[in-house]
């Protein structure tokens, strides 16, 4: 199979030609949507396309298990990021910066770091490389190694969350159990002073 074939390849080639380096900001968690839009319409208001390019919230496809119904769902994959196509200077960083919503760039705050290429196509791929590959896999054999993959768990027992969906919503959290199986996890909320057993999903909750 030759490099045309390849999704992967030809999503690496595409990220070396376009301009611009890749950078991540920083925004509050269930925001990162809402950071997309502020900060596309601020390029446009304040005439910045020529040195901001391209704003991305890198997006991952799970499958939920509600109610003994499998749902494939979309979430953000990786709370409380959003990654930004552009040429760095005083001005293209300071619309960025006070955009409504960013907290601020990752690395250094003034003089940010950008992203290598191999730690832009890990975070992009995903999401732009698994449509064209999921219609090239045509073969049942493919289709049926897929679904077999393991699941993939963010969470450890013992860390801290927060809970971003449901009458919990902003509360802390600590991780108590975790069913893979179910993209389950129990979490210890602390309600009036006490701790509380509550049952979420993965997609509730977000790394702090």
């Amino acid at each position: 199979a030759g490099a045309e074939g390849d999704p992967e390849q030809s999503f690496r080639e595409e990220l070396r030609s376009l301009p611009g380096r890749w950078y991540v900001i920083h925004s509050y968690a269930g925001f990162e949507k809402r950071v997309k839009q502020n900060l596309e319409f601020r390029v446009q208001s304040l005439n910045m396309e020529d040195y901001i390019y391209q704003v991305e919230v890198p997006m991952e496809e799970v499958v939920e298990i509600k109610n003994a119904q499998r749902k494939l769902v979309t979430r953000v994959r990786i709370p409380s990021y959003v990654l930004v196509r552009m040429d760095m200077t005083d001005e293209s960083w300071g619309a960025v910066r006070h955009t409504p919503g960013v907290t601020g760039f990752v690395g250094n705050a003034h003089n940010p770091t950008a992203l290598t290429e191999d730690e832009v196509f890990s975070m992009l791929a995903p999401a732009m490389v698994k449509a064209p590959a999921a219609a090239a896999s045509g073969a049942g054999a493919k289709k049926s190694t897929k679904d077999q993959r393991p699941i993939e768990v963010e969470f450890e027992v013992g860390e801290s969350v927060m809970v971003t969906d449901g009458p919990f919503e902003t509360l802390a959290a600590t991780i108590a159990e975790i069913t893979p199986e179910t993209q389950k996890l129990k979490v210890l909320v602390s309600i009036f002073g006490r701790e509380t057993p509550v049952e979420l999903s993965f997609s509730q909750v977000a790394k702090i």
